[in-house]
């Protein structure tokens, strides 16, 4: 059989192959068309592509001439997730807050109207080989006018590396969360955007410092006073790089100056999506000033014993590796947990009073979101 044959013959085995597996489709109905700009229409067949708004499978613009129907047609069998926004500004992209959330009205499959980091598995759906699904969606900003505001309860916890330490420490806190357009609070820690948007941005930051140790849960600490909790606070820059991946550098500092000192840390992290879990590892390296190092890891002439000398550290560096995560228990109800391990520098390995070269840290809460 001659080449040209051969190929005309696959060409049209493709062609029927096309005909015969794209026959399905979409109709969307619009509950608030809005009056002028553009509509889009995202299809997803990823859970991390959807947690990330990147590499959709199929994007469908349609004008706003006063319908409330649109039509999407020939799309593949499979399992996807429908998002719909409207583009106001036609610049083909949907535009975010500092926070790097959406600000333009956006809506998605199966009704679906997330508080928090929107989750695959809750918009999904399966669309079938000539079959054609129908979806009414509420085009809404995802902050509303004023944000959203979450209340709960949370606690705070760290092992301690201390010789002879009984357990760990622990504080319960308020869970109070805000997500607005240029500020977030989330548990002990607060940001609020200064410059840029988008990829590149500058943002004040503030933390909640836990004390490392209380002097009576070791024998060994006795006699050296517990140590204290204070407020830092410094700056953050935050870019995101190709693919959704998180590159920050921050620097913060002791305002009560309880301690003095400062810390800075330089972090890369991304986002995964499994069901309503969203998972957010991270790796950083850290900077822990002197009087800071010295503070939680030292042990000062004055509280010297025989079984326990002075002992003097300058800067620290370590490195520790987290684990974010976000569960959407219900579209009101939010989880969300972190943790992570520090492996300590060896001029804190050293010191009398410490045993262990890491340190473990936690955080978590639940939160109801209004």
């Amino acid at each position: 059989m001659n080449k040209k044959l051969i190929m005309v013959l696959w060409s049209v085995f493709i062609l029927g192959w096309s005909m015969t597996v794209s026959a399905a489709g979409l109709t969307v109905r619009l509950d608030n068309p809005p009056p002028a700009g553009t509509v889009v229409f995202v299809l997803f067949d990823s859970a991390n592509a959807f947690g990330d708004f990147r590499d959709p499978v199929k994007i469908v613009r349609r004008p706003l001439d006063g319908r409330d129907l649109y039509k999407i047609e020939n799309i593949l069998p499979g399992e996807y997730a429908l998002l719909v926004y409207h583009d106001e500004n036609n610049n083909e992209r949907i535009d975010k807050n500092f926070i790097g959330i959406p600000k333009e009205p956006l809506g998605f499959s199966n009704r679906y109207q997330p508080k928090g980091p929107p989750s695959y598995s809750r918009a999904a759906f399966v669309l079938e080989d000539g079959v054609t699904r129908h979806f009414d969606v509420k085009l809404k900003r995802p902050l509303g006018k004023r944000g959203r505001i979450g209340v709960g309860v949370g606690v705070i916890a760290r092992s301690s590396p201390f010789r002879d330490y009984n357990g760990g420490v622990y504080q319960v806190i308020p869970a109070i969360t805000y997500t607005g357009e240029r500020a977030l609070i989330f548990g002990p820690n607060v940001k609020v955007g200064l410059v840029g948007s988008g990829k590149l941005r500058l943002a004040a930051t503030a933390s909640y410092r836990i004390g490392v140790y209380e002097e009576n849960e070791s024998d060994f600490l006795k006699g050296m006073d517990d140590r204290e909790s204070t407020l830092m606070a410094g700056v953050a820059l935050q870019s995101e790089l190709p693919g959704g991946v998180d590159l920050s550098a921050s620097y913060e500092h002791d305002v009560l100056d309880r301690i003095g000192g400062g810390a800075a840390k330089l972090e890369i992290g991304k986002s995964f999506q499994y069901s309503v879990f969203r998972f957010s590892p991270d790796i950083s390296l850290n900077w822990l000033s002197s009087t800071l190092s010295n503070h939680d890891f030292g042990v000062p002439a004055s509280k010297a014993l025989p079984e326990r000398p002075a002992y003097d550290l300058d800067d620290t560096l370590s490195v520790e590796g987290g684990m974010g995560m976000f569960i959407e228990i219900t579209k009101d109800w939010l989880v969300i947990v972190s943790s992570s391990v520090e492996l300590l520098d060896d001029k804190v390995t050293d010191s009398p009073i410490v045993s262990d070269n890491y340190v473990i840290k936690g955080f978590g809460a639940i939160n109801y979101v209004f």
